[in-house]
């Protein structure tokens, strides 16, 4: 089990190694997480649109670990339609994730899409973050230009901007940018869903068998190396134990080179400045 640890913008200590849920169904969920924690880890990554966030919090009160050693983040959805204001609709999401995780707070609470009125989301998230009820705010998917424009409107930097980092998309001068604004990247997708034939990538594969590494601990091991915080997802146990076993070894500066030469520097999912992909996320309800 790893303890290495990122240090936020406001002090707050994170794993740099989580566990993802993205796309584990919902009646899996509790079993994968409860395993996820048996295996060592205690940074663990929901949302509200993952639709298993009480299962996420079954497990944790199944656990019997204590809360202050488990970094638990959620996500907010494009709020819609306000009843009242998108201020008070954010509350109100939040309370239905805490709710459903079954905790009093969060450790890292984000908003999961640049899209909607998301200004009125941080306002409140600021609010949340000041009240002690999430230790942590921050976005995912955020490209630099509306980070940047987020931070310079509004009185809380975020702390974290989660995005799609993988060997294939490898955001280094995205990450530059947080850097110098104190923001931390978080990377979703790091092995991009397999896409690419990543796990059988020639150069990936050599750097594995220099190292007696599986190609997925080489990738989180890259990711590690450059202090991006990592969320990978399994549903096998040997594959949860073996993507925290990436701290006895690490990648040249040759190597690291040889990776750098598998950037694209292009998004292989979607383009979230693509006005279709904008109005299938925006119409999303949850």
């Amino acid at each position: 089990m790893t303890t290495q640890t990122v240090t936020l913008n406001n002090g707050v200590t994170m794993p740099i190694v989580g566990f993802g849920v993205f796309q584990i169904p919902e009646d899996q969920t509790q079993a994968a997480v409860e395993a996820a924690l048996e295996a060592g880890y205690r940074h663990l990554d929901t949302a509200a649109s993952y639709l298993n966030e009480e299962a996420v919090g079954a497990a944790i009160a199944a656990s019997g670990l204590p809360r202050d050693d488990l970094f638990v983040t959620t996500k907010l959805w494009i709020q819609h339609a306000p009843t009242g204001s998108v201020e008070d609709d954010t509350m109100r999401a939040f309370d239905t994730s805490l709710r459903k995780l079954g905790l009093d707070h969060v450790d890292l609470y984000l908003i999961h899409q640049p899209l909607g009125d998301y200004y009125s989301e941080w306002r409140a998230m600021q609010k949340l973050y000041q009240e002690g009820r999430a230790r942590a705010i921050g976005v995912s998917n955020f490209h630099p230009d509306r980070l940047v424009d987020l931070i310079e409107h509004n009185e809380i930097t975020p702390a974290v901007n989660q995005v799609e980092t993988h060997p294939f998309h490898q955001r280094v001068s995205d990450q530059e940018l947080m850097r110098e604004r104190g923001v931390q990247i978080e990377s979703w997708g790091p092995f991009a869903e397999g896409r690419n034939n990543l796990f059988t990538d020639p150069v990936l594969t050599a750097i594995a068998e220099v190292h007696g590494k599986s190609v997925a601990q080489v990738v989180l091991r890259w990711l590690v190396q450059r202090d991006v915080v990592v969320i990978p997802k399994s549903v096998r146990p040997d594959r949860m134990a073996q993507n925290l076993d990436i701290f006895d070894f690490a990648l040249t500066d040759e190597q690291l080179k040889d990776i750098a030469t598998l950037d694209t520097g292009e998004s292989l999912f979607f383009d979230h400045r693509d006005p279709a992909m904008v109005s299938a996320l925006g119409g999303r309800r949850i």
